[in-house]
């Protein structure tokens, strides 16, 4: 991955990012908000995967239904935040990809390799988010208070 920063006004940053062919999307943001000290943002990004998988909640089993495409599908938008969980970053990220017979899949973003770029521009909030532990859903949300 490549990446610029694009703008620092009052200390808030915007940068583009730049994935590279292979890419595991999830993972190469987590370490570069790591690497940055990012504890709040949000982001947005279009390109391609080579293969994507898609988590849908279940809020009976309070888990993610894992569905995988395996396929070369077109990242229509892509749109997420990054707040702090345990006092790391961490990336939540949804996404909507077009298959090549024009059909749309949808849901948060489990994992996905690039191809043949993806391009996303991250811009920093002034205010840090963090995430909390909610009993009804059993995962971590942002807690505002």
């Amino acid at each position: 991955m490549k990446d610029k920063l694009l703008s620092q006004i009052q200390g808030l940053r915007t940068h583009a990012l730049i994935f590279d062919q292979a890419d595991e999307v999830i993972g190469v943001l987590t370490e570069f908000a790591r690497g940055r000290n990012i504890a709040s943002a949000t982001f947005s990004a279009i390109g391609g995967f080579r293969d994507v998988a898609l988590g849908w909640f279940d809020w009976q089993t309070k888990d993610y239904k894992r569905i995988e495409l395996n396929e070369q599908v077109e990242v229509l938008s892509l749109l997420g935040d990054i707040s702090l969980d345990a006092g790391r970053p961490k990336v939540h990220a949804h996404v909507v990809v077009g298959a090549s017979d024009g059909i749309a899949h949808g849901g948060h973003l489990l994992e996905g390799h690039v191809r043949p770029t993806l391009e996303l521009f991250l811009r920093e909030t002034d205010e840090t988010l963090r995430r909390a532990y909610d009993p009804l859903s059993k995962i971590p949300l942002i807690a505002l208070g």
